[in-house]
């Protein structure tokens, strides 16, 4: 299996002889066997020249940049070598048909939704006072089905993703992470400093899986497709970041892997340190890395798996061979 680099020091990463080699500015010299690279995510200040960039293309390698603040800024995204007409039509004709853009946007919003109810039933069941917000999650689940308009669907989520994580508070023991309201860009709390790096992780994620398939990541269908970024990657995360992110988050916090000592909040606003960032992405990536027994496949698939099988799924249904129904935890 192909691995995710993660690169916080600051340096240069060169082309030596046909592989990758980083030169830290502390004096770490590591050289990336390239043939065993996915992905590499850049959290430092690393110089690239146009021959390494190159040399990445070729070896179909995407890299995703986050800023000093952890905020994802952008992708270095190679030659799309999987690019299909046909499959650009398709996705086009899906998303200027109506009827259809919301047939797949409503399967986000309840993918989204059913992982979230599971999760709250499994703590619920664990002895957290979880009911209220359980039948109110449900009770919205209802109305997705009748929504006409992108609008007013994602006006639904936006209310059961209020709902949900007014319940984080219930799930996490330690009072230095409470949850008040949603706040990004900066966060102003803790929790939303994770659940954004969370967020932008999985966003990722995404994006590095559907450039794996003949999918175009700058058609979104919940997400509006616009001039500014991918937005494909945004509506398939939804189903993703309850399943991943956020369960990696109550368990850093819930086991004390991380705590009020990795973050900095002499900013305007709070982020995660580099050392918490590091201990994050480990107990991801072991989740990432987790395998389930799939009820369809019936064999095991990683959960990093399942989001190139939601890519699959969604360019069936665009070629309409199947009815697309997202991905829920049966568990």
């Amino acid at each position: 299996m192909k691995e995710t680099i993660y690169i916080f020091n600051s340096g240069r990463i060169q082309r030596k002889d046909n592989t990758l080699f980083f030169e830290s500015e502390d004096g770490t010299n590591k050289f990336l066997p390239v043939e065993n690279i996915k992905e590499i995510f850049v959290f430092g200040e690393v110089d690239f020249n146009k021959r390494i960039l190159e040399f990445l293309t070729t070896k179909e390698i995407i890299v995703h940049f986050f800023n000093f603040y952890d905020y994802y800024i952008g992708s270095f995204y190679p030659r799309e070598h999987y690019n299909s007409g046909y499959m650009i039509l398709k996705q086009a004709l899906a998303y200027e048909a109506i009827n259809k853009r919301l047939k797949i946007a409503r399967c986000f919003v309840e993918g989204a939704a059913k992982n979230s109810l599971k999760i709250l039933k499994y703590y619920n069941r664990r002895g957290q006072n979880l009911s209220s917000i359980i039948e109110e999650i449900e009770s919205y689940l209802q109305e997705i089905e009748c929504q006409e308009s992108i609008e007013t669907l994602m006006h639904v989520e936006g209310k059961i993703k209020q709902s949900y994580y007014g319940a984080f508070k219930n799930i996490i023991n330690n009072s230095d992470f409470t949850f008040e309201k949603r706040t990004k860009k900066p966060p102003k709390d803790y929790l939303n400093a994770l659940i954004s790096f969370s967020n932008s992780l999985i966003y990722t994620y995404c994006l590095s899986e559907i450039y794996q398939t003949h999918l175009d990541p700058r058609m979104g269908f919940l997400h509006a497709t616009n001039f500014r970024r991918f937005s494909l990657n945004l509506d398939i995360a939804e189903i993703f970041k309850p399943v991943i992110g956020d369960r990696t988050i109550f368990a850093v916090l819930n086991k004390g892997i991380i705590d009020s000592k990795d973050f900095d909040n002499n900013l305007n606003g709070i982020i995660l340190k580099p050392s918490g960032c590091r201990k994050f992405l480990e107990v991801l990536q072991e989740r990432l890395n987790q395998t389930i027994k799939h009820s369809t496949l019936k064999r095991e698939v990683s959960y990093r798996r399942l989001i190139r099988l939601e890519c699959y799924k969604i360019e069936k249904f665009l070629m309409e061979y199947y009815e697309y129904k997202p991905f829920v935890m049966d568990w």
